[in-house]
């Protein structure tokens, strides 16, 4: 197994680009599907995640090639609508294909998704809203299969904003006939980018980035070239390295109203924030002040995705702090690794209270999940003497070159 070696005491200073988006390219190699041709997705993250939904989408029957950050994907030719279970368990991501394969195919079988272990993630929201759009779902012990005579447009409302399921419902509404309306839909940057997409295409989708999104079906869409957006997660985490290190740094290619919540949370850090155009810099204070209160929430709220990298930030403040994870109820499992490390965290429930230290001390400790491991990055970065991170599969499904960013940064880190 891969592991991340770290020599911490260095400040992060220098500038970085931001790679593309892991949360907009993989449901928009989903969408791809939806249309008979070959589509080119440039900027698209070299990442884990990326490569597996690519063999995916080769085992199905498409053909694939990928040149640098574009990957080109043909669509023409007749594709299967059964998902294998070893390609399932290799990405919860798996789950966006139903809405995007039912459009194409008007059949899905998909074994139970894979992925990060942070919850329990259930797909009812995804069911529910298909069978209200002419969708017969048969739950099995291994999996489910989704079958229509045509998809319908139709009224969907969500208890709650969820992202997988707003795509999902989109991604099998673009070709259906009639009109679907979302209600409490997601809002997330990374679904209007997908939206963008869709529509260049030739869907009609109007009301994304707001609670409610309207899709007027229509008959048939094209393959097109299209840039993915940068990845808002990635930026938030190179920022919250440079604040918790003593760092300088500036993330470009960034859109600033993406990351205004983790922006928020640093400037009340004591960070110094500069903004210009799709540029952002952050300066370390001389101490990182505690924050009363933060609480994960949907976006525009502040992102869970960014919760395990602020709390490891705030082991550096003078004072304690609070935060609430109110979306996925396993965020909290890098307490026990950090600890290792003198880190000073109480969990109760959905609690996490953070009482600064000293310092923290290099260890052994071990990702298990995408943003937890790069939590423990920054601990390392953070801590005195050297911290070995076991399990960096986990960071690599989301980071393309995490050792290389941060040591163009000035970090002392090597993957072995």
């Amino acid at each position: 197994m891969a592991s991340l070696e770290i020599h911490g005491g260095n400040s992060l200073m220098g500038e970085i680009r931001v790679q593309g988006s892991k949360n907009a390219a993989l449901p928009i190699l989903s969408a791809c599907l939806l249309a008979r041709g070959v589509t080119k997705l440039y900027n698209c993250p070299k990442i884990l995640d990326v490569y597996n939904m690519i063999k995916i989408l080769e085992n199905m029957g498409c053909h694939t090639q990928v040149e640098d950050d574009c990957v080109v994907i043909d669509t023409s030719p007749d594709l299967s609508g059964i998902i294998s279970e070893e390609d399932a368990a290799s990405m919860r991501s798996s789950v966006m294909l139903m809405g995007a394969v039912l459009g194409r195919e008007k059949y899905v079988y998909l074994p139970w998704p894979g992925g990060c272990c942070i919850g329990k993630r259930p797909v009812d929201l995804h069911l529910n809203a298909l069978e209200k759009m002419n969708v017969s779902v048969e739950v099995e012990e291994t999996g489910f299969c989704c079958k229509t005579t045509g998809l319908t447009g139709a009224d969907i409302d969500f208890p709650y904003p969820s992202v997988g399921a707003t795509e999902n419902v989109i991604l099998a509404a673009v070709l259906a006939r009639g009109t679907t309306t979302i209600r409490h839909a997601a809002k997330e940057p990374e679904i209007v980018d997908m939206c963008l997409f869709l529509n260049q295409m030739g869907a009609q989708i109007h009301g994304m980035g707001t609670s409610q999104i309207i899709i007027h079906g229509v008959k048939a869409l094209k393959s097109i070239s299209y840039t993915v957006m940068a990845d808002r997660i990635v930026a938030g985490t190179y920022l919250a390295a440079a604040a918790a290190t003593g760092g300088n740094v500036l993330v470009y290619d960034i859109d600033e109203k993406d990351i205004r919540s983790t922006l928020d949370a640093l400037a009340n850090m004591g960070c110094g924030i500069i903004v210009q155009k799709r540029q952002v810099r952050v300066i370390a204070p001389q101490m990182i002040l505690p924050l009363e209160s933060i609480h994960t929430q949907p976006f525009p709220g502040f992102p869970t995705d960014m919760q395990s990298q602020i709390m490891v930030c705030l082991l550096a403040a003078r004072g304690e702090s609070t935060i609430y994870e109110n979306i996925f109820e396993d965020r909290f499992k890098i307490v026990p690794q950090i600890r290792k490390m003198g880190a000073d965290v109480l969990i109760n429930e959905n609690k996490a209270v953070i009482r600064g230290v000293s310092a923290l001390h290099g260890s052994n400790v071990c990702a298990g999940d995408l943003r937890g491991g790069a939590a423990l990055v920054i601990a390392g970065l953070m801590a005195e003497g050297d911290t070995k991170v076991d399990g960096s599969i986990y960071i690599e499904r989301g980071y393309q070159d995490i050792c290389g960013d941060l040591t163009s940064l000035g970090a002392d880190i090597r993957r072995i």
